[in-house]
């Protein structure tokens, strides 16, 4: 139970090494603050795979799995403690009850797969590394999926480094967290075999595996071409969460702040983050919104500002406008994945949300495919805060090649969070979305982290987190679609669901029949 917790608890890290633990020889082996450790994932679910190979029964594999996925899911999620304490005022033992409630529910995904493991791995040694790949990936999918889904921190984000990040513009993280359990399963199997020529057999394949998106990286064609360049100033107010809604400090600094920072950017486009304006258009300050448009109407410029929209009669959206030349009415974005109780409350749930002092509230979904934001040429497709996590409904934009966008856009506030591990977190989500979609990303929040991140998933420029700064570079747009684009925008995630069910009920049938 202990190795099974220290092991979930090394995966938590590998997915953004921890500010905390900054040390000459830990930097020495590559383990640096706030980046993604591929090889410590591989290791760390090497261990719980080793250690479900010594379960006697499912039950043990199940508490073992749950242990793993608690400790993991618990340590990359401990930041919402941060937004239900340190904001929400919830007490100090509800606010870690109710982040213990959740990594506790979600490991339950886990724990079913590893009994199920245990169950069916009797009769069938040679394939128990596939069984095990294919339970992981449908735990990974139900978590990520279900009940809205929330596949924050899944095992595939440590790979948008190392040799397996070439395979996410075929399968995506989720075909990525199969491929890892299957090699740290492998692993396992092979350290096991008697005799070096045994072992050296058993690593064939997974030398193989690792050097293919080397080679075809190396050999293979390009899957996206270049389509044009934008100049880009991206905007980090770094206003404090707690000062951010207040009449007296928060909303005059941003009014001010970002006001000033729009009209005097000289890039061909400006990006300010969700919230930026922090009032409705109708509350603010007089032609203070009118002045932004005749400066984005007129200069050759174009705008994407983060600011709530609607009216107590219609609701309200949590919204992106843009501003550009001879575009009437202005361009606008509505958030449609919104977040369970901070963007709307679930049933039976508003009780919890009155224990808070977080203002939150309903608002209304936005229509899943929108229009895109369309300017010198590229085309603009938007996300805010952590819809960019659901890669499945970014890739339903690709299904009409003359809808395809050419680069994402995601505005946030993770200053709900403080400055711990969810800011480098997003940034690796970020990052994969790149990599699966061959997309550049421009990421502009409230304190951190802003990046520019091109189309093979590489960090060109961040600003530092806590600060209030501005990002000026350019960024590449891309035309082509990956395969991954391809099948999810016309089959979703179902070719992963149907290959992974179809394999373990095959597995179950052998088992039931003997044959």
């Amino acid at each position: 139970m202990a190795l099974a917790l220290s092991a979930g608890l090394a995966q938590a890290a590998s997915l953004a090494w921890p500010m905390s633990l900054r040390f000459a020889p830990l930097l020495a082996l590559g383990l640096r603050p706030g980046q993604p450790v591929w090889w410590l994932q591989l290791l760390a679910l090497a261990l719980l795979a080793l250690l479900l190979q010594t379960c006697r029964n499912w039950r043990q594999a199940a508490l073992l799995g749950w242990l793993f996925a608690l400790a993991w899911l618990g340590s990359a999620v401990g930041w919402t403690f941060i937004a239900l304490h340190t904001y929400g005022g919830l007490p100090t033992a509800l606010a870690l009850l109710a982040v213990f409630a959740l990594a506790g529910m979600l490991a339950l995904f886990y724990a079913a797969g590893c009994g199920a493991f245990v169950a069916l791995r009797a009769n069938h040694a040679r394939s128990v590394a596939a069984i095990f790949a294919a339970l992981w990936m449908l735990a990974e999918l139900a978590r990520g999926t279900w009940l809205s889904g929330f596949g924050w921190g899944a095992s595939g984000y440590a790979h948008v480094e190392g040799p397996l990040r070439g395979y996410a513009p075929w399968i995506g993280v989720y075909g990525l967290c199969a491929l890892s359990a299957w090699l740290a399963m492998t692993l396992v199997r092979v350290l096991r075999l008697r005799g070096a020529w045994a072992q050296l057999s058993g690593l064939l394949p997974v030398l193989v595996l690792l050097m293919l998106p080397a080679l075809f990286s190396r050999f293979g064609p390009e899957l996206s071409r270049f389509s044009g360049q934008l100049s880009v100033t991206l905007l980090q107010g770094n206003i404090a969460q707690d000062e951010k809604f207040e009449a007296g400090s928060g909303i005059p600094l941003a009014l001010q702040w970002y006001g000033e920072q729009l009209q005097k950017s000289q890039t061909s486009l400006v990006i300010a983050p969700e919230t930026a304006i922090p009032l409705l258009p109708q509350q603010l300050p007089e032609d203070y919104w009118y002045t932004l448009q005749q400066k984005f109407g007129s200069a050759g410029q174009a705008a994407l500002i983060g600011i709530p929209l609607g009216d107590y009669q219609q609701g309200y959206t949590n919204s992106v406008v843009g501003l550009k030349p001879g575009q009437s009415p202005d361009w606008r974005y509505d958030k449609q994945h919104l977040v369970p109780f901070g963007e709307f409350i679930p049933q039976f749930f508003k009780w919890f949300t009155e224990l808070m002092n977080i203002p939150l509230g309903d608002f209304n979904r936005g229509a899943p495919l929108q229009p895109l934001f369309v300017w010198q040429g590229q085309k603009l497709a938007t996300s805010i805060c952590y819809e960019d996590l659901f890669g499945e409904e970014l890739a339903a934009q690709f299904a009409d090649p003359a809808l395809t966008p050419n680069i994402f856009v995601n505005i946030s506030n993770l200053a709900w969070f403080g400055n711990g591990l969810a800011m480098n977190q997003h940034l690796q989500i970020a990052r994969m979305r790149a990599l699966e979609f061959e997309r550049a990303v421009l990421m502009s929040t409230n304190t951190g982290v802003s990046a520019i991140i091109d189309h093979r998933g590489r960090v060109l420029s961040a600003l530092e987190p806590d600060t209030r700064a501005i990002l000026v570079g350019s960024v590449e747009g891309r035309t082509g679609v990956t395969p991954y684009a391809w099948w999810v925008a016309r089959l979703g995630l179902w070719p992963l669901w149907s290959l992974a069910l179809l394999l373990v009920g095959w597995v179950a049938r052998i088992k039931h029949t003997g044959r």
